[in-house]
């Protein structure tokens, strides 16, 4: 698979780095569409080589434009093409007329689409709407769109999957669902969360020969979570050098997701871990893993004592809402230490907002609407606006869960692409706390706890996936999270 670039940009970044390329690289307008054409012709013929016939979808723009220059470099290796097309020829205009003019000379055909069932094609070229889509689909390009999805045919689109929200990952009412987006100049970063993943199929990447000087002073929106090393253990260590993980959770009916938690935390590397938890669960949570030191606490007394010891407090995992739960919950906020704020301690948080510039939030999109007082659909709508209203309302590290987590600090935004759908799965996020906290204790900052979390988190998560995603469970991460953090 092909090695993407780090940095992500909105689409008006990606029309400035367009122009930008025409004006002071001067390449040409076409030949920028024509270098496009050729990269997703060129991944075409690589990813089905046997292909013999083509649909290509154009709509009006150049998006269009580039899906003629594929037409054509179609038509002259011998396949069989049909452009179906969207708009009257009168409006296409620009680069994407001579595109188009340069296909129709060589007598390709093409035919006003019309719904007419299924399209009998090896593959389907999405060079509909590209990515300056702004409102719902509606009419024929929806149709177009439909039809598409239901072809067998394999499905490239262009720059974009017409249809999604280029900034958000937010299908627009309707979008093309590909196998493949061969995307240029600029990486999307809607291409990486939201919906996505059910969208845009693998993705590829080309520069068009772009030289790197014309990013200068063109700051990335947002940027993917590279895996990091972490530093090499000195022979001469031992446990009070990597950190006490602090565990504050597990009500009645809820002790399992203290315990995962805390495995998690020592999977990482964690020197020691306490969990504080019902009395009643206290002598059991660890009957077959010892090493978690296990504490009944029924009150705020006794919870001070075992937050002094600490070097980072998590809490949340099956905290519950109860006044045992709100009481924990009070004194944990307060305390002067980093800080891992989780599920119900989340929904806690969100009836007294409260800021702190030394914790990490982790909500899922529930969660998340609930911090923020909205729905789950305005938060999924636009993930890095509400991530970015989250942390800017709570301070410190933000992290909003889902397809293509997102990671958000006072000053960046990060995207991390591990994880599959087989973490849909309880005790997931708990397994996630545990590894966050575990980096802290161990001497990572909040910023590169949280990124490097999330990463390894769904790294484990894919390697445990390897037997199959369905029926994954959260214990099933335990053995990966060794092996990924060494």
């Amino acid at each position: 698979m092909q090695k993407l670039p780090i940095t992500l940009y909105r689409r008006d970044q990606v029309r400035e780095l367009d122009q930008r390329a025409i004006q002071q690289a001067n390449i040409s307008g076409i030949e920028l569409m024509s270098r496009a054409g050729h990269e997703v012709f060129q991944c075409l013929k690589n990813k089905w080589p046997a292909v013999k016939s083509i649909a290509v979808f154009c709509g009006a723009g150049n998006n269009a434009g580039d899906g003629f220059i594929v037409a054509k470099l179609a038509l002259d290796a011998g396949l069989s093409v049909t452009v179906y097309s969207l708009t009257d020829s009168q409006t296409i205009k620009g680069d994407a007329l001579i595109a188009y003019q340069n296909y129709v000379d060589a007598h390709g055909v093409i035919i006003p689409f019309q719904d007419k069932g299924l399209i009998d094609v090896d593959v389907i070229v999405d060079a509909l709407l590209g990515i300056g889509l702004d409102r719902p689909v509606t009419g024929l390009y929806a149709l177009a769109i439909q039809t598409i999805n239901k072809s067998i045919a394999r499905v490239i689109a262009v720059d974009n999957p017409s249809g999604l929200n280029a900034d958000t990952g937010h299908v627009m009412g309707f979008a093309v669902k590909a196998d493949c987006t061969v995307t240029f100049i600029g990486l999307k970063q809607g291409l990486f969360t939201g919906n996505a993943a059910n969208y845009c199929g693998e993705i590829s990447y080309a520069s068009l020969g772009v030289p790197d000087s014309i990013f200068g002073g063109n700051s990335p929106s947002a940027s993917r979570v590279i895996k990091k090393p972490l530093p090499i253990r000195d022979r001469c260590s031992h446990k009070g050098n990597y950190g006490h993980v602090l565990i504050v959770g597990g009500d009645f009916g809820y002790s399992g997701a203290v315990k995962m938690a805390g495995e998690a935390a020592l999977r990482v590397g964690t020197g020691l871990v306490s969990i504080a938890t019902r009395k009643e669960h206290a002598g059991l949570l660890n009957l077959n893993r010892p090493e978690l030191m296990c504490h009944g606490v029924e009150g705020a007394e006794q919870l001070l004592g075992l937050m002094a010891k600490a070097s980072v407090i998590v809490i949340g995992p099956g905290l519950g809402q109860s006044d045992w739960s709100k009481e924990l919950f009070m004194v944990t906020i307060n305390a002067q230490k980093p800080l891992i704020i989780d599920a119900d301690a989340l929904n806690l948080l969100a009836l007294a907002p409260f800021t702190n510039t030394n914790w990490i939030l982790t909500p899922h999109p529930g969660e998340a609407a609930r911090l923020l007082d909205c729905s789950t659909l305005d938060i999924q709508q636009d993930r890095f606006a509400s991530a970015s209203a989250l942390q800017d309302k709570y301070k410190g590290i933000v992290i909003l869960k889902g397809s293509g987590t997102l990671i958000t600090s006072e000053n960046d935004c990060a995207v991390s692409t591990t994880g599959n759908p087989g973490m849909a799965s309880g005790g997931m996020g708990d397994v996630l706390t545990g590894i966050i906290a575990g980096f802290v204790a161990q001497g990572l900052t909040l910023r590169e706890s949280a990124q490097q979390g999330v990463y390894v988190h769904g790294e484990a998560a894919d390697l445990a996936a390897k037997e199959g995603e369905r029926g994954l469970l959260a214990s099933d991460l335990m053995p990966y999270l060794r092996q990924v953090v060494n």
